[in-house]
């Protein structure tokens, strides 16, 4: 499951406890990326506020399915499978469209996102692309590009605060060996903007 010791649920004590009854999902099931960070549940809660607060709050503008499409590609660039499977079952739950699923994870897989996406949608992938590549060479042209195809920015902001989640969720999967071993993909908490609903669904 991961390459460091992890509490599992049914002997978590204090505030690990707590935690984990926050983000548990049916059966007191807790997804292997937050149970790593058991040794130090402080973590774990800031790794779970930025990401339901990056990708699953109401207050977000760009609906969630293209959020998790962002994240899906950006995992895929990195080379986290475990990210590109969670995130794409959730995508697919959420767009209810098994055929453009696929052909989204099509697209994703061999590396044409305009294969599945075009205009705005296109622009902000190729700019999570070059944030999760080469961010040093992104200019303000980038931003301004983004701003005139049609992205306000508000969810300029959007795309860059879910872009910069997956570079963190990836390297804290890849960097500690974490698996999707025992656990079900695609749940995530429900869009909402209260801060204590992390349960998964």
């Amino acid at each position: 499951m991961t390459w460091i010791k992890t509490i599992p649920f049914a002997e978590a004590k204090g505030r690990l406890k707590r935690l984990y009854d926050r983000i548990k999902g049916p059966e007191d099931t807790v997804d292997n990326i937050m149970m790593a960070h058991s040794l130090r549940p402080h973590s774990m809660e800031g790794h779970m506020a930025l990401y339901k607060n990056a990708l699953h709050h109401t207050a977000n503008t760009i609906p969630t399915w293209f959020l998790e499409v962002l994240g899906v590609y950006v995992s895929h660039l990195n080379g986290c499978a475990y990210c590109v499977d969670h995130h794409f079952a959730g995508l697919k739950r959420l767009l209810r469209d098994d055929k453009r699923a696929k052909e989204i994870k099509a697209a994703i897989v061999n590396g044409i996102p305009s294969g599945a996406f075009k205009d705005k949608e296109l622009a902000a992938l190729l700019y999570a692309a070059k944030l999760t590549q080469n961010p040093d060479l992104l200019k303000e042209a980038d931003v301004d590009h983004l701003r005139l195809i049609g992205w306000d920015d508000g969810e300029i902001l959007e795309i860059n605060q879910v872009v910069s989640y997956f570079a963190y969720a990836n390297r804290t999967v890849l960097g500690l060996g974490i698996s999707t071993e025992g656990e079900p993909l695609g749940r995530s908490p429900a869009d909402s903007d209260d801060d204590k609903g992390w349960s998964h669904q």
